[in-house]
């Protein structure tokens, strides 16, 4: 059965090619960046190991590797790296003679892993089954971006290796903002346990009429753009907002579905990633990529969109979560 430390595995030996080509190519800040990651991911599993007395030793040198990333972020240690003017006609070309096919092994990612998502109940032979039943996705992931790296070999015709400095080149390229959603999402667990939650709502309960369905679902939509373009990622304002309105309120007092909350609440916290600098992976790398002049234009595009999006979405969360 494929695990999650298998996938974790297949992260850090990403990582460590990552790692390798920039050591061979003398980044320095850019091979350490990596080798870290690369070591959290491959170390997941001792995280959990206790000592004696119960103490989770190696969570402390994760947060020592963390503060190590965030200084090399911070000073610069980790740089794009600039393709050379053969290496750009060479990728045009390739483009040219591939043409629409290029789009494929990317299409083959999500529609490999939904059918595994769906199937995984089936995919059982004995006691023996490919994908946990408990935590599917992640696995199911993993799988479609492998079955895509095959069909992308096949389509292009290039060696494995390619694949793995294509993959470094990428990373080099989103630099630092690769990790942004998983430290913010982790931000949302530790603001959960400090009990910004009940804060939130202990403020909304002082500022709007909580006997209202309507206002309660207007706080919990608008609160979830509202802490994702602080936080810059929905996944770490669903655990405040969700804790604070969504549970007691919405939920608890007035009888709401928790699938339609949860699901459409998300939805519209992403209307937020649309608004932010915040989301510098989403937002601001993207124009650094394609060397727009506005740092802020990818934000100007989208904040009509996210508008109207987050509208619907509230407005489908209040008529579809008391039914």
């Amino acid at each position: 059965m494929i695990q999650l430390h298998h996938v974790w595995w297949l992260a850090a030996a990403v990582l460590a090619a990552a790692t390798f080509f920039d050591l061979r190519a003398r980044r320095w800040g850019n091979a350490l960046f990596w080798g870290i990651l690369a070591a959290v991911f491959a170390g997941g599993d001792a995280i959990l190991v206790q000592d004696a007395a119960g103490n989770h030793l190696p969570t402390q040198l994760v947060g020592v590797a963390v503060v190590v990333m965030a200084l090399l972020a911070g000073t610069g240690g980790v740089q794009r790296a600039a393709p050379g003017p053969d290496e750009t006609a060479r990728r045009e070309a390739s483009a040219q003679r591939l043409g629409h096919r290029l789009f494929v092994p990317a299409l083959m990612i999500p529609a490999v892993t939904t059918v595994l998502f769906l199937l995984a109940p089936f995919l059982v032979v004995g006691a023996w089954r490919l994908l946990p039943a408990e935590n599917a996705t992640v696995p199911a992931l993993a799988l479609g971006c492998c079955v895509a790296l095959l069909v992308a070999l096949y389509t292009t015709r290039s060696r494995p290796q390619q694949a793995l400095a294509e993959s470094s080149r990428l990373l080099d390229q989103l630099s630092w903002a690769i990790v942004l959603p998983m430290l913010l999402a982790a931000l949302g667990r530790v603001f959960e346990h400090t009990g910004v939650g009940a804060a939130v709502a202990s403020l909304i309960e002082m500022t709007i009429p909580t006997d209202s369905k309507l206002a309660c679902t207007l706080a919990y939509g608008l609160g979830m753009i509202v802490f994702t373009m602080i936080m810059g990622n929905a996944f770490a304002a669903f655990p405040v907002m969700t804790a604070g309105i969504g549970l007691p309120l919405l939920i608890r007092q007035h009888g709401g579905d928790p699938a339609v909350i949860g699901a459409l609440g998300m939805l519209t916290g992403y209307c937020g990633t649309l608004l932010t600098p915040m989301a510098a992976n989403f937002n601001i790398v993207p124009a650094v990529l394609l060397e727009l002049k506005d740092s802020y234009g990818v934000i100007r595009a989208q904040a009509v969109t996210a508008a109207l999006l987050a509208c619907v979405n509230i407005l489908l969360m209040y008529l579809l979560a008391f039914r």
